[in-house]
């Protein structure tokens, strides 16, 4: 075995792991590189290593804003950039994918994670990737668009860097669809001809193997730190800009006339009306004549048919502006878009020409002003920039859309295919579309839980017919341009508070559920003090009412303080009473909102059958607010806001914005170790409504606490009174891994990030954040807990597993550790059995290289200064009923012949006995088992490796159960040659841990199929 004294020993792989753990080891004591670890005039750094930039910089303005988006949660893939392109000619996947790695190396925004400093977002560049993955897949071209649309919606995790992925359907052998899928942080508009101009030239090199002649691109880590150091710099004209803005209010658009329960990601809805052929050239002419731009004529028409539908005569609405400047900026891949709100006064009943010299004037003033970040504006405003129902100024912007762009290829032809993305950036999007392939319309995007669909639908009219009526009269006045009334559009009124699907910086995506206003109520008595002046029904009985889930509803007004609310459902499953209290907050008049709603059984009545509201359930006193919830909200408040708050304080009024409810939701999760997001906060507003959230989510915590003890009695922490850290343990292994701890009444410390924390601490467990990126936190997390599961993996970057290993095993002092490693740790074996305990073959990939180097440190650390046993548990491809093991299933190792199977094949194999191996197949292992496995492993240290497999399946057989499953029943072709990834031919011994491995009920190899197939 080579030693340390004789490094001309070690094998070149050997040579490359361990400079990667070198530099991991500086990385995390804050040392810089030796100077030989990169050229001082490399801009960009080679596969495989470390950019020169290092530690924590700024986000730009525009990413922070997208970062809030996320943190909040309810984005859904709004925010995510699909680029798909029908590639029609012959297409090499292998050098699409050496392409692609190249490109990332280039762009450091393209392998940037997000992560937190002391309460403030901040950005990391990581180093390029050896490579990046191109699964291929076969598919027929009509099932294509739903292939696409699953992978354009997987979620992207931005605290590992992952920006961008890859996936290529093949049609035919000179026919593939090629989408990318890249996440808005890291691009806009402008990127993305950038990306498509460069993957041509990359792939050109690649097939020729030949070397390319781009540029050095800019980075945008140099953009965001010049933007973050010129804001200073911005102060008076940030006052004069927001002067301009000052008192303008978001439209009240109609509300649907009822909310959609418990649906608050409904997919964005768009209507569109065709245009004659030759209207857009009618406009650029008038445009012209009056000083004016085709899109300044557009956004003129989008104001007309807003007034239409709003009746309101000062409007807003918001315009994309660009940073991009000069040929500095040239080649750059990022986010450089600012929202420009465009604010227009519709009084006066102007003729279109008129009002297009008051959108020409206002579009020009917002473009002085398009290098003042849109946040900071409404930052300077404060409360005054929000309706009073804390909805964000711009919800409604205007658009000219233009060609998309391809991707082409060398010998290739491209066609555009079209990937529409389930969310709406906004509550009302106007847009010209004049692509060259379609006739030219005028269309609409809207979210159809905050804008009535007839509203919409009318709205498209009035917009397609001011552009085409302004053509021909444009000295027409607005009221007479179409023989409009003043009056608003058809459908329901617009409430005086309706609701913007943005969070309150203007950040789109954070999507509310207002309850209609105007629908008839249900039949019913209102009881005493259910009323306003006149006698008229309580406005918000008739919302509640509205609910389709709602069957009766009451409110009640106490000699002092604000109303309550009781409510009525349908059925035992809808939404609680603190999600219809959001909902009324969005839809009603402040004065009108109850404090509170309540959810009961039936509403108590007299013998006479009227309403009863003496035996209603009594209520504290309005001022009253106690508890240790109550206290920890109304000091986190306090913290974050400034004053003590009053139970009824809004959270806007008290200066508060998306990174403050971010900030406040995280402190109360870890102190409270209840579940809640920054968008709860949001959503509550009040320190009661926040309280009694809490108190409801700690009563579903206690109920799931008490149904799973008397399920499985845990065991005595007397018994057993070690806490173990799990890693992982918001993925697929560790779900299962908690479930057997709860099981057995261990105590459990995870180990997860802030934004995925609250998914777990609904289970009764420990959370302390951190990632394995976090070499301080992890030894922390050590320090505090008397044994360890190490199931985590980064996959991609074997140097992160390495210092995260050599931190853990650093701060390990006490009780046993259990690392979850993998069988590509024994590389390509000759022998086609595998015991446990065999020696590695080359070739070994660098993420089973990493396996190995981790086994080597945890059992070299074993038994010393106190530490207990420890064992290295490797597992094959691990199945079970949980999402991420699903996608595995569908899109990892082996997605090929899940897709082939879904499609209908047919499925190709490799023939028994080709290249002299008698099987090709793979091993498997559930979840549970897996879960079994390694926590036996607690109690009885291996002092050494052991495999876990439930079975093996040979290709052919895998291939059958998922045809039948998925119910296609395509023809498995056996063929004379290997595909690479299907050259897997070992059986791996699993005799250490027979015992926990045993098969229960319900884990045999097609049930569990079953189980990942049936599943979202």
């Amino acid at each position: 075995m080579p030693t340390d004294a004789d490094p001309t020993a070690r094998t070149p792989q050997q040579q490359l792991q361990r400079e990667l753990l070198r530099r991991a080891r500086a990385k995390a004591a804050g040392h810089p590189p030796a100077a030989h670890d990169a050229s001082p005039d490399a801009r960009v750094p080679a596969p495989g290593e470390p950019s020169r930039r290092g530690g924590r910089l700024p986000l730009s303005r525009a990413q922070r804003r997208l970062w809030l988006v996320e943190r909040l949660g309810g984005a859904g893939d709004s925010y995510h950039v699909p680029f798909a392109t029908r590639v029609r000619g012959p297409f090499d996947a292998a050098a699409f994918a050496t392409a692609l790695t190249a490109l990332v190396a280039r762009h450091e925004i393209l392998r940037t994670r997000y992560t937190e400093q002391e309460g403030e977002p901040c950005q990391e560049i990581l180093p390029p990737p050896r490579t990046v993955s191109v699964p291929v897949v076969d598919s027929p071209a009509a099932h294509a668009p739903a292939l696409l649309r699953q992978e354009a919606a997987r979620t992207f995790d931005l605290a590992v860097g992952e920006a961008v992925r890859a996936l290529v359907l093949r049609h035919g052998p000179q026919d593939h669809t090629v989408l990318l899928t890249l996440h808005h942080i890291a691009v806009d508009g402008g990127s993305l001809q950038t990306v498509a101009d460069e993957l041509a030239v990359l792939y050109t090199a690649a097939t020729d193997d030949g070397s390319h002649t781009l540029a050095t691109p800019p980075q945008y880590a140099d953009y965001a730190r010049r933007e973050h150091d010129q804001i200073p710099g911005l102060q008076a004209e940030l006052k004069q800009w927001s002067g301009l803005l000052a008192d303008a209010a978001p439209p009240r658009l109609p509300l649907p006339a009822q909310a959609a329960a418990h649906d608050p990601a409904r997919p964005a809805a768009v209507h569109t009306v065709p245009l004659a052929p030759q209207l857009p050239d009618t406009l650029r002419t008038l445009g012209a004549e009056q000083r004016a731009t085709l899109f300044a004529v557009s956004l003129a028409a989008a104001f007309a048919a807003l007034h239409r539908v709003t009746g309101d005569d000062d409007l807003v609405i918001g315009v994309a502006g660009t940073h991009r400047s000069g040929t500095a900026m040239r080649g750059l891949v990022g986010l450089c878009v600012n929202t420009l709100p465009v604010r227009v006064d519709l009084s006066g009943d102007p003729t279109f020409t008129h009002l297009l010299h008051r959108v020409r004037d206002a579009l020009l003033e917002a473009q002085r002003h398009r290098h003042i970040p849109f946040d900071l504006v409404l930052d300077h405003l404060g409360a005054t920039a929000r309706g009073t129902d804390g909805t964000a100024l711009v919800g409604v912007t205007c658009d000219v859309l233009g060609e998309p762009t391809v991707l082409r290829l060398p010998g290739t032809s491209a066609e555009y295919v079209d990937i529409p993305t389930d969310g709406a950036k906004f509550t009302l999007s106007y847009g010209l579309d004049l692509s060259k392939a379609r006739q030219p319309k005028a269309l609409v995007q809207y979210a159809p839980n905050a804008l009535d669909e007839a509203a919409a639908l009318a709205t498209v009219r009035d917009y397609a017919a001011v552009l085409d009526a302004a053509a021909g009269d444009p000295k027409t006045a607005l009221s007479k341009l179409l023989g409009l009334s003043t009056q608003p559009a058809s459908g329901n009124q617009p409430g005086p508070h309706a609701p913007q699907p943005a969070d309150p910086d203007g950040v789109p995506g954070a999507r509310t559920q207002p309850v209609g206003r105007t629908a008839p109520a249900a039949q019913s008595t209102p009881a005493a003090g259910d009323g306003a002046p006149g006698g008229a029904e309580h406005p918000a009985a008739q919302a509640l009412r509205a609910h389709p889930q709602v069957v009766d509803a009451m409110v009640v007004q106490p000699a002092q303080g604000p109303p309550v609310a009781y409510a009525v459902l349908n059925d035992s499953v809808g939404p609680s009473g603190n999600e219809l209290l959001a909902l009324l907050r969005r839809s009603l008049a402040p004065e009108t909102v109850p404090a509170a709603v309540t959810l009961l059984d039936a509403l108590p009545k007299t013998a006479g059958a009227t309403l009863d509201s003496t035996r209603l359930p009594r209520l504290p006193a309005p001022s009253a607010l106690s508890g240790p919830r109550a206290e920890a909200v109304t000091a986190t408040f306090a913290a974050l806001l400034g004053p003590v708050p009053s139970p009824d304080d809004d959270f806007f009024a008290l200066g508060g914005h998306s990174l403050v409810a971010v900030q406040l939701a995280e402190r109360l999760r870890t102190q409270l170790q209840l579940p809640l997001t920054g968008l709860d906060v949001l959503q509550a507003r009040t320190p009661r409504a926040l309280t009694a959230l809490l108190d409801e989510r700690a009563a579903q915590q206690s109920a799931a606490k008490a149904a799973k003890a008397a399920r499985k009695p845990g065991r005595s922490r007397a018994v057993r009174p070690g806490t173990v850290l799990v890693t992982g343990a918001t993925g697929g292994v560790g779900a299962f891994l908690l479930r057997e701890l709860a099981a057995q009444g261990r105590p459990v410390l995870a180990l997860a990030r802030p934004e995925s924390a609250h998914l777990i601490a609904a289970d009764g467990v420990d959370v302390v954040e951190g990632d394995l990126s976090d070499p301080a936190g992890l030894r922390d997390a050590v320090a505090n807990a008397d044994a360890i599961i190490h199931a985590a993996s980064t996959f991609t970057r074997p140097e992160v597993d390495l210092a995260a290993m050599e931190a853990m095993t650093g701060a390990w002092r006490r009780g046993p550790f259990v690392f979850v490693s993998s069988v590509d740790a024994y590389g390509h074996p000759q022998a086609d059995q595998i015991a446990e305990e065999s020696p590695s073959h080359e070739p070994v990939s660098p993420y089973g290289r990493a396996k190995l180097d981790c086994e080597e440190m945890v059992l070299r650390a074993a038994g010393t200064e106190g530490r207990g046993g420890a064992s290295a548990v490797r597992s094959p491809l691990v199945w079970g009923a949980h999402q991420r093991l699903r996608e595995q299933l569908r899109w990892g190792a082996i997605g090929r012949l899940y897709q082939s199977a879904h499609e209908g094949g047919p499925i190709e194999v490799p023939r028994p006995g080709t290249g002299g191996h008698p099987w090709y197949g793979a091993a498997w292992v559930h979840a549970a088992a897996l879960a079994r496995a390694v926590t036996e492993c607690l109690d009885r240290p291996l002092h050494g490796v052991a495999n876990a497999c439930s079975g093996h399946v040979s290709w052919h057989d895998l291939a059958h159960d998922l045809t039948e499953l998925l119910g296609t029943r395509a023809e498995i072709r056996e063929i004379d040659e290997v595909p690479q990834d299907l050259d897997h031919r070992w059986h791996y011994d699993s005799r250490r841990l027979a015992r926990p491995l045993r098969a229960r009920p319900g884990e045999e190899r097609r049930t569990v199929l079953a189980e990942m197939i049936d599943g979202p």
